[in-house]
């Protein structure tokens, strides 16, 4: 309860489960992460609650074989797979699933974000499925120009590749209009991005929008908003 920053973190580990933990703070304390992996393989993160200032859980660079699920999320930043591209030379994540969640009042609810730099990392077979979204400002939302306080911020492409992204059965309600927002690298387009039944809303009489900028993908069964996906 109450960190001075992130609350628990796992950095170059093997093999652990953590279950049933509860992690608090204050939704306006900064950098207060609750979960935070990196360099790590094999992890579960299950069954537990997180309400902070920051992101609920944060996957970060060397992150592989990580499953999420049962996370009640809010208030805080949803759940990231990022910042990456912080360093030029950085491991990539894969074989992420978050499954069985809801986020309440979050800023995002899953995210993928890199600073619009050079790098070696990447971001590949992820899931994203079976989630509920209440009142989230960004329910679904990739940012490969991530530049937090808008001051100096990069011009070149980000090099992380994204690709083999799967949004399954997402369903709720956007704090905004535009409620699924995909922004990629111009020069490392996003691919293999599938949208499957998703069904987001904003304020009853305005439909929610989608936004896609250099995203590759596939839609299926009933998207809502209306899919902004590239085939």
């Amino acid at each position: 309860m109450n960190s001075q920053i992130t609350h628990m973190t796992l950095n170059g580990c093997t093999n652990v489960a953590v279950r049933n933990f509860k992690l608090v703070a204050p939704k306006n304390s900064p950098n207060t992460d609750g979960f935070d992996v990196q360099l790590s393989t094999g992890v579960t993160f299950t069954g537990s609650t997180v309400q902070t200032g920051d992101d609920c859980v944060a996957i970060g660079p060397g992150t592989r074989n990580f499953l999420i699920s049962k996370l009640p999320c809010g208030p805080g930043h949803g759940v990231s797979i990022g910042s990456l591209a912080k360093e030029l030379n950085e491991d990539g994540v894969e074989n992420v699933t978050l499954s069985s969640s809801v986020f309440t009042g979050t800023q995002n609810g899953v995210r993928i974000k890199s600073w619009a730099r050079p790098s070696t990392g990447f971001v590949k077979n992820v899931f994203f499925q079976d989630l509920i979204m209440k009142n989230v400002q960004n329910p679904i939302i990739i940012d490969q120009k991530y530049c937090p306080d808008h001051q100096g911020c990069l011009t070149e492409h980000s090099g992380v590749k994204i690709s083999q992204v799967t949004y399954k059965n997402i369903q709720g309600t956007s704090a905004t209009k535009q409620a699924m927002k995909l922004v990629c690298s111009k020069s490392n387009p996003c691919t293999d991005i599938t949208l499957q039944d998703i069904k987001l809303t904003y304020k009853k009489g305005t439909p929610a929008t989608s936004y896609c900028f250099n995203a590759l993908g596939t839609s299926l069964g009933v998207i809502q908003p209306i899919s902004c996906l590239n085939q």
